[in-house]
């Protein structure tokens, strides 16, 4: 049988059945997608830990994507990214999709893809997140996987509606669940069990580090790459987020969880609108749903799971944004107009009696800098980047191997507003800027720039997966970060490593910690 290219369509056979995948674009790249990796969540396995799949009879199509996880959606997209998931939406969505050079037995290097979302929103079906640059550019097989977000995910209620002894990241059973299928099935479409790499950005980043310090996780994959995880975030135990679960249930007008399991999904997204109304806190990152310290699946903040155990001889690349906090706040009119008062009491939440001090210092490293734009600083460095200089310097510190990395490449869309904002590298990443033609974030970007930086990006990506270490020919020598030389790779308009680049979030946050 062959696809819409004329070519002969791929099949694998895999334990749970057989799969017809369709060729992906140019360069011989073979898609599998919609593929189901555990059993759907429905019914009565709603807020259940994943299960798995009992397989199909036959030949499975999969040459379509499954439906992304329910999610709030804005018809006609935001005014950022343009849309972050659009329909078809589910509660069966627990689907991967697999991209290769070839169905053989060339046991190449694979890439698992988490996307992000701030927890409520995302999918592995997005355009943006295709796995075919990747495949062809780098000889390597790629998975990206849909996973429950929002309620259905950050929600555990307990697995009898009473006890709450059992998973409550429900979201990470699924994503555990996605890396056995890859340890399972991965040979069968050219890929390598034994080289395995998980990356994500931002809520994905958050995701790849509590898998590494998932007991069940140890040695289902090597090398992780996070892109801007807030490791800033605080999370919370069970006990503590009881108080937000509850807040769910009365803002979905039901008393038990008996009868919030009989209301169909899209009211449970109307009772997420409310609960982000419930924990919006003025200058910090709306955030209605956290993963939670069960000690079950997660047992320290994720921001640690890599500084511990087996998981300290995972080979880390770590980075973030230059202007992160750009994203969610540079259009926001309120905090366009806020006040030196405003935002010098937001700062002295963090750094107490010295508030006034640090609020000056961000100022004078931002000559002009309105107080909306020390607040912007302030959150970027405070949920991205000084959580993740730490995490360098506690890895350099152990011996263990570490890349850091800074994006730092100023978008001219809105008239520069966003600058190096959060998500902003990831068409660089991908090197799959025309995807990104929905989002406003990416517009007006420079052909010529974007080519030279996308090529030392994917390809640095590229090395990394396959080898552990992201140099190649084409970049400045990128050392490991280290406690001598602090040295950090960054990536702009002109790309080059700098040595203790951000000194002074490193010294600012280090008295903030000390004081705590």
């Amino acid at each position: 049988m062959a696809d819409a290219s004329g070519e002969a369509s791929p099949v694998v056979r895999l334990p749970a059945g057989r799969l017809r995948g369709a060729a992906a674009g140019e360069g011989g790249v073979a898609a599998f997608k919609g593929v189901p990796y555990a059993a759907p969540p429905v019914d009565e396995l709603r807020w259940r830990p994943a299960r798995p799949h009992p397989g199909w009879d036959g030949t499975r199509d999969a040459t379509a994507y499954g439906p992304s996880a329910p999610q709030m959606f804005l018809e006609g997209g935001d005014p950022v990214l343009g849309g972050h998931g659009s329909p078809p939406f589910d509660e069966d969505c627990l689907t991967l999709n697999v991209w290769t050079p070839a169905v053989d037995d060339a046991k190449r290097p694979v890439l698992v893809w988490i996307h992000g979302g701030g927890f409520v929103s995302g999918s592995g079906s997005l355009p943006i997140y295709s796995g075919e640059t990747f495949a062809r550019d780098g000889d390597l097989v790629v998975v990206t996987l849909n996973y429950r977000i929002g309620p259905l995910g950050y929600l555990s209620f307990g697995q009898d509606g009473e006890t709450d002894d059992g998973p409550a990241n429900l979201w990470l059973t699924d994503q555990l669940a996605a890396l056995r299928w890859v340890r399972d099935n991965i040979a069968h479409f050219g890929g390598d069990p034994d080289r395995i790499t998980v990356a994500g950005q931002s809520g994905g980043a958050v995701s790849a580090a509590a898998l590494a310090g998932h007991p069940e996780a140890q040695g289902l994959f090597q090398r992780v790459i996070l892109q801007s995880p807030p490791f800033g975030l605080s999370i919370p135990t069970r006990d503590e987020y009881r108080q937000r679960e509850d807040a769910f249930l009365e803002a979905a007008g039901v008393k038990s969880v008996d009868e919030l399991r009989e209301l169909p999904w899209p009211r449970l997204l109307e009772a997420a609108g409310g609960l982000f109304a419930r924990t919006a806190r003025w200058g910090y990152w709306p955030t209605p749903f956290l993963p939670v310290r069960d000690d079950v699946t997660l047992f320290r903040h994720p921001a640690t799971t890599l500084l511990h155990g087996a998981a300290t001889d995972i080979d880390v690349l770590v980075g973030w944004t230059r202007d992160e906090a750009n994203f969610g706040f540079a259009l926001d009119e309120g905090y366009a107009s806020a006040t030196r008062e405003q935002v010098a009491a937001r700062v002295a939440e963090t750094f107490r009696a010295a508030g006034a001090e640090v609020y000056d210092a961000y100022e004078r490293a931002r000559p002009g800098a309105r107080p909306v734009d020390v607040l912007m600083d302030l959150i970027t460095d405070e949920l991205f980047r000084a959580p993740g200089v730490q995490l360098a310097e506690s890895r350099a510190e152990l011996g263990h191997p570490v890349w850091a990395y800074e994006f730092d490449f100023a978008a001219p869309a809105q008239d520069g507003v966003f600058a190096a904002a959060h998500c902003l590298e990831l068409p660089f990443v991908f090197d799959n800027l025309p995807d990104w033609a929905h989002a406003p974030l990416a517009e007006r970007i420079d052909p010529v720039a974007e080519r030279g930086l996308a090529d030392a990006m994917h390809r640095a990506w590229i090395s990394f997966i396959r080898t552990g270490d992201p140099n190649h020919a084409a970049m400045p020598e990128w050392k490991r970060y280290g406690a001598d030389t602090r040295t950090t790779m960054r990536f702009g308009s002109a790309t080059a490593p700098v040595d203790d680049l951000v000194e002074q979030v490193r010294r600012l946050y280090g008295r903030a910690s000390a004081r705590e």
